[in-house]
């Protein structure tokens, strides 16, 4: 199937909300705060430490002290996170599906490199994944296309022979001005966020499990067309 699927790394194929969570709440204890409960932080774990730094600290871009804290964050994620990480339910099954039927595969997060290469290769997946682009390897990061292209491009697919599956907003705004097809991973870190259905991806899907039967539908043709705006 010359086909390529392209994968959001985190709260798509890999559940690391539970370490970014653990290093959260590590930094609010060097700062005398309480533990967060889980269910508080996880929402922002496709935030990455933007937004766990202010769900966490109070803490903005803008804050003086933003860079440092974003550094000691990161440099406590790196030396951690690969304690409670797991791919979600339903996903190893899912990419064996795909590769038996000759799918191709990849992954475009905004996961640095140097924090996404270990991960992949620590859950088993590099050996299959056709092509992995993180959130310093292009210029850009999504919600701009340039990751997705690229990705397309070093696979050597055309974007119109592509899906992209992804738990936030920006992947499918990612993915539509890629010109590829767009599935929410609805059992991420989206999960009960009542305003997908505003996305317009094409797919939605609520379980991992449900992956392959959207990309069949989606390689068959059987998506619904756009309905033209009127004039």
């Amino acid at each position: 199937m010359n086909k390529l699927v392209l994968f959001d790394f985190d709260g798509t194929l890999a559940d690391s909300a539970p370490d970014l969570a653990a290093t959260a709440n590590r930094m609010r204890k060097e700062h005398g705060l309480s533990e967060l409960p889980y269910e508080a932080l996880r929402p922002y774990a496709s935030h990455g430490a933007r937004g766990l730094l202010k769900v966490a600290l109070d803490i903005n871009t803008d804050h003086p002290d933003y860079a440092q804290l974003r550094a000691q964050f990161l440099q406590d994620y790196h030396d951690h996170m690969t304690e409670l990480t797991h791919l979600f339910e339903g996903v190893a099954p899912m990419l064996t599906q795909l590769e038996q039927a000759g799918y191709t595969w990849g992954i475009v997060t905004n996961k640095l490199e140097y924090l996404a290469l270990p991960l992949i290769r620590h859950l088993g997946l590099a050996e299959t994944c056709a092509v992995t682009v993180g959130g310093d390897t292009t210029q850009h990061t999504k919600p701009h296309p340039e990751p997705l292209l690229y990705a397309a491009k070093k696979a050597g697919f055309a974007p119109a022979d592509c899906l992209y599956v992804g738990d936030d907003l920006r992947d499918i705004q990612a993915g539509q001005a890629a010109g590829m097809a767009t599935m929410v991973a609805a059992y991420g870190y989206c999960a009960g966020d009542e305003s997908i259905g505003t996305w317009q991806a094409d797919l939605t899907v609520h379980h991992a499990n449900d992956i392959w039967e959207g990309v069949k539908r989606w390689a068959n043709g059987q998506l619904p067309r756009p309905t033209p705006l009127a004039c």
